[in-house]
């Protein structure tokens, strides 16, 4: 009977023990975006991809499609540590520059643009996962920010934001749209 009563005893203990140490909340990862590569070029025939582990937060256009393009990336850090960038759309998705409406997938950030000719040739868009110490990173939620003259405007993301999409409609003369996705990390 003794035996049995300190191995109750034990057990209760044990559960009293685990009930006065509540397990505090997750703290929540720090996230950061450092500024990248800003690059400007003739938006004519022109390629821009970031660098490795860089992705767009920025796009601006002055002019006809002769004009200068200026692409912004950022570097993301969670906890201090850089988010890797795997770029697996090495094709690209193409896109009529005078009437489009491009989104990345899901978790993807825009990491290249791509065009071809003047306001009639093709839109070429790179996109990347983003990956934390192996584990995926979500860009969630999107919103669409608001419509500007596409021969004279800049585009910024907001803080902790990457562009995810891109819409124009019209020639140099028409209007851009951009998307710009929340990092967030749940671990």
């Amino acid at each position: 009977m003794l035996k049995k009563s300190l191995t109750a005893a034990l057990a209760a203990s044990a559960v009293a023990a685990l009930t006065l140490v509540p397990a505090g909340p997750a703290a929540a990862a720090a996230i950061e975006i450092r500024p990248g590569q800003v690059s400007t070029l003739k938006q004519s025939n022109s390629k821009f991809i970031c660098p490795t582990n860089e992705v767009l937060i920025g796009r601006g256009h002055r002019g006809d499609e002769n004009g200068d393009t200026t692409f912004h990336c950022g570097r993301i850090y969670i906890d201090n540590v850089q988010v890797t960038v795997l770029k697996l759309d090495i094709w690209g998705t193409v896109t009529d520059e005078n009437n489009h409406n491009y989104h990345s997938p899901a978790n993807e950030a825009i990491t290249g643009i791509r065009h071809d000719g003047d306001e009639n040739g093709d839109t070429i868009y790179y996109s990347g996962a983003l990956y934390w110490q192996g584990k995926p990173v979500q860009i969630t939620p999107r919103q669409t920010d608001v419509w500007v003259r596409e021969n004279n405007h800049a585009s910024l993301a907001g803080t902790n934001q990457v562009m995810t999409g891109r819409r124009h409609t019209g020639d140099e003369n028409g209007w851009t749209q951009y998307e710009y996705g929340w990092i967030s990390y749940s671990g």
